[in-house]
């Protein structure tokens, strides 16, 4: 049995805590924060609760492989409740309103109802979503039914279609403006068409649902799951350098001056950081190849918070609304997106409701976030405006909120770099672009010979499967190795 050292104890790194306890070795997963989890978090404030992570999970449909993985970490299983809503989001513009239905069919009559015009484009948009089920295994009525390989094959063609078009490029190509917003004001407009589609067929594929108790519940389990295997969870317990001799990684030094022995070392954090600071060494050309060229493509977000003297609100699920020029400019977005907590009741106190704003930020935007928090007293000050700036568009939006809503957080880029130690505080990796072919990097950590790397850093667009799957593939790289260790 072979001492695994894990440095991060995020979704990743606990994903491969997990297998190596599944394939008989043993796991110490070492996490610098006094939880685990990474992004995959939430916290108390004012007797609300806020989540961090799930808007919606994928894998939640048993048919799918994805859901095994999660059976597998203790995420999901026939215990564990799962809700779905009506709609993934919900779209208004001058009084009108569009929802992403679960129900495909209705999604696509509605489409067609507010667009006639554009009835080739949206036929074509939900013909490619059912293939893409179909590809995943979640097509059918029962959303159970693969394609065969003659139809995957057949299907091609309007994949391609799609995956060659940006989202931007799409929404131009219809012509109602809140058609358009439906198509843009989620993923913004650098995505690839075929990536919002994944996310159709996912969310309409009964497989992007939301686990009861969301982000803190499912950390849970996942940590009980490690535990229950016999892994141990080192809480803030930083890594600060990798020692090696001759090509091995030999032991792991923490921030609090203790050494753990490892045979073998995997590392589940942003790989920039993990080469700047654990070893010292410049970014393998691979790496460095792919931050260079994808760099535009790395995001994040800020977020407000707000505690609601009211259980009845004007909305239900995600919505989301154009805001006036006025605020683009400071608030970098176009789009506002609001979510409310009604299905987790236990977030709020009785008779009120939590709301929770996302806004994505490119790079540019998050790393001005980054350095200004240097700054506490302007960057403190930024967040004040963001959360009267996004105060004031709610409820200009829904006049019957004003007077109701207390500020009870705000959080940025900086925050997630501080706390998951990403380079920007992303919180996903690349985005998935139109005309390139995504592919998984190499997890080896070169030059180490018994070292890998479990991170969604590595398979684009990254997120919680990603992030899970990648554990999973980290410890089937590392068993290779052990292999070829005995065999020498």
């Amino acid at each position: 049995m072979a001492n695994v050292v894990i440095i991060g104890g995020g979704v990743s790194g606990l994903s491969a805590g997990i297998y190596t306890q599944m394939s008989g070795h043993h796991a110490i997963v070492c996490e610098r924060h006094t939880v685990a989890g990474g992004n995959l978090t939430g916290w108390d404030r004012g007797g609300y609760h806020i989540d961090n992570c799930i808007h919606w999970l994928t894998g939640t449909n048993p048919a799918t492989d994805t859901y095994q993985m999660w059976e597998d970490l203790g995420a999901l299983g026939s215990d564990v409740e799962v809700y779905q809503s009506e709609a993934l989001y919900t779209c208004e513009r001058d009084g009108k309103q569009i929802s992403l239905y679960r129900d495909l069919d209705r999604l696509e009559r509605e489409m067609i109802a507010l667009s006639p015009r554009d009835t080739h484009a949206i036929r074509s948009f939900c013909k490619t979503v059912r293939d893409i089920q179909g590809h995943v295994g979640i097509g059918g009525e029962n959303n159970d039914q693969p394609l065969t390989n003659g139809e995957k094959l057949v299907s091609l063609p309007g994949i391609i279609k799609h995956h060659w078009m940006s989202t931007g490029e799409f929404a131009a190509r219809l012509h109602h403006p809140l058609l358009q917003d439906l198509i843009i004001s989620l993923v913004g407009t650098e995505f690839s068409t075929f990536a919002l589609a994944v996310i159709v067929a996912t969310f309409c594929g009964k497989n992007g649902a939301l686990p009861k108790g969301s982000s803190c519940a499912m950390l849970e389990r996942i940590t009980k799951r490690l535990l229950e295997l016999g892994g141990e969870l080192h809480l803030s317990k930083e890594a600060v350098s990798i020692q090696h001799e001759n090509g091995r990684a030999t032991s792991v030094t923490f921030s609090d001056g203790s050494t753990i022995a490892a045979d073998y070392v995997i590392i589940a954090t942003d790989p920039i950081v993990a080469y700047r600071k654990l070893l010292s060494m410049e970014l393998p050309t691979q790496l460095k190849k792919k931050y260079a060229q994808d760099s535009k493509y790395r995001f994040s977000s800020y977020h407000c918070a707000f505690a609601c003297d009211a259980k009845e609100l004007p909305f239900k699920g995600d919505f989301i609304f154009e805001i006036p020029q006025e605020y683009r400019e400071r608030l970098h977005t176009r789009y506002l997106v609001i979510r409310e907590f009604s299905h987790e009741e236990s977030f709020a106190p009785e008779g009120k409701s939590l709301l929770q704003t996302l806004t994505l930020c490119d790079e540019e935007t998050a790393r001005e976030f980054v350095e200004l928090r240097a700054d506490k007293t302007a960057y403190v000050e930024r967040k004040r405006v963001i959360a009267n700036d996004v105060l004031s568009l709610i409820t200009n939006q829904f006049p019957s909120l004003a007077g109701k809503l207390t500020v009870l957080d705000v959080w940025t880029p900086a925050t997630y770099q501080r706390y998951i130690g990403s380079d920007i505080g992303s919180w996903m990796s690349f985005i998935f672009t139109p005309r390139t072919l995504p592919k998984k990097l190499d997890n080896r950590v070169k030059p180490l010979k018994n070292a890998v790397f479990a991170t969604q850093w590595l398979n684009s667009p990254g997120g919680l499967p990603i992030a899970g799957s990648e554990g999973k593939r980290a410890v089937q790289s590392l068993l290779e190795i052990i292999a070829k260790d005995q065999k020498n």
